[in-house]
């Protein structure tokens, strides 16, 4: 039998990869996954025109204990912004960029909820 640990990475991963399913089939180009900066992870670094978007992704089995976009705080998207930063200053991007969320409840078929512009 799993562990609860296991169980819950498995549900984050098979999230993640509905998640850049979705983006690819929206037309999203998919530049990183798991971008990691320091103690910070951005899930999904797309590009869509001179659009560079990084992607939170946020994954439960159901809404029982609340939505997965609720699960985004404020120290959550400091990281986030932090580690953006850092991957824009590497790849000297001077285009526009945002901030996105993906809900993901694994329902049958899963539920996919794509917030644009999350936060600023």
């Amino acid at each position: 039998m799993a562990s609860p640990i296991s169980k819950h990475l498995h549900t984050g991963r098979h999230g993640e990869s509905l998640a850049q399913q979705y983006l690819q089939e929206q037309g999203y180009m998919l530049l990183e996954t798991n971008y990691r900066y320091k103690r910070a992870e951005i899930d999904i670094i797309a590009r869509k025109g001179e659009l560079l978007v990084f992607a939170e992704v946020k994954t439960r089995a159901s809404d029982v204990f609340g939505y997965p976009e609720e699960a985004v705080d404020a120290r959550k998207e400091k990281m986030l912004l932090d580690a953006a930063e850092a991957y824009i200053l590497a790849i000297d991007w001077q285009q526009e960029i945002r901030f996105d969320i993906i809900s993901v409840t694994l329902t049958s078929p899963p539920t996919i909820v794509h917030f644009e512009d999350a936060f600023y």
